[in-house]
């Protein structure tokens, strides 16, 4: 970039940073609050439904980006439209679904079916505006976690709205916010414009041929398993600290997505002293650690260990997913590098955490003695599953010694 390009990079980037706040202040609005607000509305039992309409979505939306908004629309006009529509359907589900859980998390499926194609959409109009991704991009991208954060402070400690429509109307409303804005982001053409859809390079079949490898079969095997008793934190996790009698439960969950942006800037100085194997092993451990903390804390009502619990956010998030994310780009071959990285999504986001709802849900109604919820016995449960896979894991894996181009003909 010359020295004249900079200050018009500038603009961008803020402009960029902007669509990043609000676009993860929509999600953080409500996502952390939801089954709160529905175990105080009569609706404890649909809780696990609820967290299982993003992984639904995140399984149907690769077709929405592979058929539609990749080859038809500019992508500002796509967001547009999908937030509005979204944004739409949040403010209105409060009202639409009282006293109908079904009509309530129809809204809520409408919501996510818009919501997490943006996700992608996102990224691509950010790339697509910038000359040099890997510096400016995480500089962009981290003011989708001071949006979450701030949404969970406003939501939480400032409306108090922890059990209250107005999670739902403040996060409807930035939505729509977003929508309008997206019209005046810089123009993105159709990245697959003129190109026929093409089902497996949609599902990212191609890369299928990855699994022949051992290392990456048992890393996406151990990724797949591990989601499913990962689930259960981001479905029942709100629930457990309100249970604990805390005023304000999203605004303490906040502090994980802050410990998420430390590790975030440290994980460059972790990977090159650990390398994959050890990074992921050290993600899974602080997920079973945090389910331990949680599991300890739950007789005694100890706060101390549920922050610390909470804290380790950073970890068990950067570390797990986001080395995951580093290292099938590492593996994969140009060719087939995006359509790995939508597989990965596919099994772990979609797949994987659709499972883990469904079955957090059955161990918290299992656990379930009249109104009292048996919380011991249900963080447990993921503790041990998780420490399991990680067992499994650290005894299969074994880091290739080379990177992408060694399995260019896989």
């Amino acid at each position: 970039m010359s020295q004249s390009d900079k200050p018009a990079y500038a603009g961008t980037g803020a402009r960029l940073s902007v669509m990043m706040f609000l676009q993860f202040f929509v999600w953080g609005a409500w996502y952390v609050t939801v089954g709160n607000y529905m175990g105080a509305n009569g609706m404890t039992d649909k809780i696990a439904w609820a967290y299982s309409l993003c992984p639904i979505a995140a399984i149907v939306s690769p077709f929405f980006l592979g058929i539609v908004a990749d080859r038809f629309f500019a992508t500002e006009r796509v967001l547009a439209v999908l937030h509005i529509i979204g944004g739409i359907a949040l403010v209105l589900a409060p009202a639409v679904g009282a006293g109908n859980p079904q009509l309530f998390l129809g809204m809520l499926l409408l919501h996510t079916l818009c919501y997490l194609p943006t996700l992608g959409l996102t990224n691509t109009l950010a790339f697509h505006h910038m000359d040099n991704p890997q510096k400016q991009f995480p500089m962009v991208r981290v003011f989708g976690t001071i949006g979450w954060i701030v949404a969970n402070i406003v939501v939480s400690k400032l409306l108090h709205a922890d059990t209250l429509p107005a999670q739902f109307h403040v996060a409807g409303a930035a939505a729509i916010l977003l929508g309008l804005y997206s019209v005046t982001l810089p123009h993105t053409p159709a990245p697959s414009a003129g190109q026929k859809a093409n089902v497996r390079d949609i599902l990212g079949l191609d890369s299928l041929a990855l699994l022949k490898q051992p290392a990456f079969a048992v890393f996406m095997a151990s990724s797949f398993l591990i989601c499913i008793p990962l689930a259960a934190y981001y479905s029942f996790a709100p629930v457990f600290v309100k249970s604990l009698g805390v005023a304000d439960p999203a605004f303490n969950m906040s502090f994980g997505q802050m410990s998420e942006i430390f590790f975030m800037l440290v994980m460059p100085l972790c990977f090159a002293r650990l390398g994959v194997k050890w990074m992921l092993l050290i993600g899974m451990f602080a997920w079973v650690a945090r389910y331990g903390f949680f599991a300890a804390a739950s007789t005694n009502h100890v706060m101390a260990l549920v922050m610390l619990g909470i804290l380790l956010h950073g970890i068990c998030y950067d570390f797990f997913f986001v080395t995951g994310q580093i290292y099938v780009d590492r593996v994969a071959s140009v060719k087939i590098r995006a359509q790995a990285q939508g597989f990965l999504v596919l099994v772990t986001q979609g797949i994987g955490m659709l499972i883990g709802a469904q079955v957090a849900g059955y161990i918290v109604k299992s656990n379930t003695v009249g109104e009292t919820v048996q919380w011991q016995n249900v963080w447990l449960i993921p503790c041990i599953a998780a420490g399991v896979i990680l067992l499994i894991f650290a005894a299969l894996f074994r880091e290739p010694a080379s990177s992408g181009e060694a399995l260019e003909s896989a």
